[in-house]
């Protein structure tokens, strides 16, 4: 089969940057994320076998819209138009399609996953083959260029720029626990925890006073049976107010209070404390501890336990720390391994030059594509249904139950 070129037909898109390659199933089309990433994307491409096409803004949402509304959309006929197929249940053929690697590329941020959203919301609803037959790739652009005298490198989301920092500091640092010292392994291993454990407390922050949860985490064995025996709570209240007070949290001896908990035979515990000029009121009881956030925690915690649990400490170019919390130990790392570093985020695919998109995200010998694949055709007719539908309940109830469960969710 011979791939129409754009001078065949007046019809395709005058945006689009077609490629010179007539055999699709060696073509490939970019679908980019605005006119700048587009404009850098047609210079940096390779014109042989690559087209690029730049869609302004974030297309209609499908999943909500009319058919004939969705053909009214100016960036959707576009794409209809660019890739050959037609759409529609009489109009549609996998055979008319003139590119077979059709790549998503948006920015690595929440605007680009929701166009990225869209876009496979479009292809699963209206061009299904196209992904069951295997043609549907998503980029996997860089967020990071991290530069070190001459040496630079590329890191695709905050996981990685946090493992190459982790990386470049384990070596300049030493740091032991009691007699024993971390081997730069277990060092790496805690620090990553900690990390995890960190992104975990933040659910809570606005909320509570993440101090106390990370106090009472950390430093005290409170649990299920610990809150339906008084005596045993008792002695880890004692425990949490020290550790409260050697972190120097405001708090009162009458703003520990312990109530009854009837509902499940259990005591509550109430905290208040004072964060800044904000009065915050901590409560763990057993729905607390039952919660999916605290399990995690939980989970969390005990591997940092058995690895190694604080006070840490930490020597560096003779200089020694001391370490009580977490976090701190983790920032200190964080901090010591972008020491001569240049990091840069990139906040679009446009602020890359041609040759950067082209060596990160277009080189075939160099780039990571996902591809897109319907593994479970029932489930994923669901999940567009509460993601992209217009049911604000399910979509809720979703997010909350698997927030836990991925690094970042942008919907």
């Amino acid at each position: 089969m011979r791939r129409k070129s754009a001078l065949d037909t007046s019809t395709l898109p005058g945006k689009l940057a077609d490629c010179q390659e007539r055999d699709p199933a060696k073509a490939e089309i970019y679908i980019v994320e605005g006119d700048s990433a587009g404009g850098s994307a047609k210079q940096g491409r390779n014109r042989a076998n690559q087209a690029i096409l730049p869609l302004k803004g974030k297309i209609l949402n499908v999943e909500k819209a009319r058919f004939d509304k969705m053909l009214s959309s100016e960036e959707i006929r576009i794409l209809i138009t660019a890739l050959g197929t037609g759409i529609g249940d009489n109009e549609f053929s996998i055979d008319k399609l003139r590119y077979h690697t059709i790549v998503i590329m948006t920015d690595a941020d929440v605007d680009g996953s929701h166009i990225r959203t869209l876009l496979l919301t479009l292809f699963y609803r209206h061009m299904t083959d196209i992904i069951s037959q295997g043609h549907l790739f998503i980029a996997q652009p860089p967020l990071f260029r991290v530069k070190k005298g001459k040496s630079e490198r590329y890191l695709k989301d905050q996981e990685a720029l946090d493992a190459h920092l982790i990386e470049m500091a384990v070596g300049d640092v030493v740091v032991s626990v009691g007699d024993k010292t971390l081997t730069q392994s277990n060092l790496t291993i805690l620090i990553k925890d900690i990390i995890d454990y960190d992104r975990h407390l933040n659910h809570f922050r606005g909320k509570v006073d993440t101090r106390v949860i990370d106090a009472a985490l950390m430093r005290t064995t409170l649990s299920l049976d610990v809150l339906a025996n008084e005596t045993e709570l008792q002695k880890e209240i004692v425990k949490l107010k020290e550790c409260l007070r050697s972190q120097q949290v405001s708090f009162n001896e009458n703003d520990i209070v312990v109530s009854e908990d009837a509902e499940h035979s259990r005591k509550r515990l109430t905290i208040k404390t004072q964060l800044g000029t904000t009065a915050m009121v901590t409560v763990i009881d057993t729905d607390f501890m039952r919660s999916a956030e605290v399990s995690q925690l939980f989970k969390i915690v005990s591997r940092i336990k058995s690895n190694a649990a604080p006070p840490y400490a930490l020597v560096q170019k003779e200089e020694k720390y001391i370490f009580d919390n977490l976090v701190a130990l983790k920032n200190h790392v964080i901090d010591s391994g972008k020491k001569g570093l240049y990091i840069q985020r990139y906040k679009g695919l446009g602020e890359m030059n041609p040759e950067q998109l082209w060596e990160t995200t277009m080189d075939p010998a160099r780039r990571t594509l996902l591809k897109v694949q319907i593994e479970d055709a029932v489930e994923c007719d669901q999940m567009f249904t509460v993601l992209m539908g217009d049911q604000v309940e399910p979509r809720r109830e979703f997010i909350e139950a698997n927030a836990l469960n991925t690094r970042n969710l942008d919907i």
